[in-house]
């Protein structure tokens, strides 16, 4: 089954036991839905168009200078607004698809999204041209399985993700299929 990602932690009732979706947990999307512990701490990173400005001269005074763009709701917009704080209002869109377009057609000079979907849009050629320019430093941010609020089986995912993490399975596989992830170049917002 399909859900889509804004559907996924709208508050109500929900078309399936949990949704194991790369989504972020936030306070925000919290009171709306429960979520696990995590299962894989992710950082942000920085997607620009090969030969851009922005590729070579992304220093933290540099980035506020930029356009950027993102989806409504994500913690990628969070990141941008709270930590690059650039001097001109992000461009807002509903979709993925509309942010990647707004790069294509450089309406943006960038936009932010976890690493794990920033290398898979770098390296699937889903955004000719485009390039992962870096990482940010860890702020926290963790994916969760996603329940309807008040899910008891929320309980049971947390003891099996701590059986997990406890016995080193969660770390032996992010190493065997993430390693890519602990290559990418780390930057400053």
């Amino acid at each position: 089954m399909v859900e889509p990602f804004d559907s996924s932690y709208a508050p109500g009732p929900k078309r399936f036991d949990f949704d194991i979706n790369e989504i972020s947990y936030s306070a925000q999307r919290a009171q709306a839905v429960s979520f696990s512990n995590s299962y894989y701490d992710v950082q942000q990173s920085l997607i620009a168009l090969k030969g851009s400005p922005i590729v070579t001269a992304h220093s933290p005074a540099d980035l506020k200078g930029y356009v950027f763009g993102d989806q409504i709701g994500t913690t990628s917009l969070s990141f941008i607004n709270t930590l690059i704080q650039p001097t001109q209002t992000p461009k807002v869109f509903n979709t993925l698809n509309d942010v990647a377009q707004a790069l294509a057609t450089k309406q943006i000079a960038a936009f932010v999204t976890d690493t794990p979907t920033a290398q898979y849009i770098t390296s699937s050629g889903e955004i000719p041209k485009s390039v992962m320019v870096g990482q940010f430093p860890s702020t926290g941010e963790h994916y969760g399985l996603l329940f309807s609020k008040g899910d008891p089986l929320v309980t049971c995912v947390n003891q099996t993700l701590a059986t997990l993490a406890a016995n080193g399975t969660l770390t032996a596989l992010q190493k065997k299929y993430l390693q890519l992830y602990l290559t990418v170049p780390t930057i400053k917002p």
